[in-house]
């Protein structure tokens, strides 16, 4: 598959903008756009982290071994979805003490306790959704030039 500017600078956006909205009946107090904000740019720092420097080199290597098709894609994007969510399970584990301070815990009960919350599918499914959407804004710019 070759590169896209459209689909680098586009599909980190989706998953975080869906997420944040779709939270935001949950969190919202007096200020809906400052939480809306709030919730979004970690989830931009995270989705763009992510797709630059996991889903992209990735990608990469894996279309030196075989043609990516949408659905091998998107099974990248899922598993990277899941890699993901055991760093960002270290970082709240590290923090999870009494007052921020150090974890009372073993990482190993803490992610296991961690692992069974619903929100645990954010990860993959973020993952899915941006390698969708990264496959999509590509493949539609080529068959728009073949036209």
């Amino acid at each position: 598959m070759r590169f896209s500017w459209t689909g680098l600078l586009l599909a980190p956006l989706l998953a975080p903008a869906l997420l944040s909205a779709a939270l935001l009946d949950l969190f919202s107090g007096d200020h809906p756009v400052l939480t809306f904000l709030i919730m979004l740019v970690p989830g931009f720092i995270i989705s763009y982290g992510t797709t630059i420097f996991l889903f992209l080199p990735c990608m990469f290597v894996l279309s030196r071994c075989r043609s990516m098709t949408g659905v091998s894609v998107c099974l990248l994007g899922l598993v990277l979805g899941m890699a993901v969510y055991v760093p960002m399970t270290v970082i709240v584990w590290g923090s999870s003490g009494h007052d921020s301070g150090l974890p009372e815990e073993s990482f190993f009960t803490f992610f296991l306790r961690w692992s069974t919350d619903p929100l645990t599918a954010i990860f993959p499914v973020a993952g899915l959704v941006t390698a969708g959407t990264y496959w999509w804004l590509g493949t539609r710019r080529l068959t728009r030039r073949a036209v």
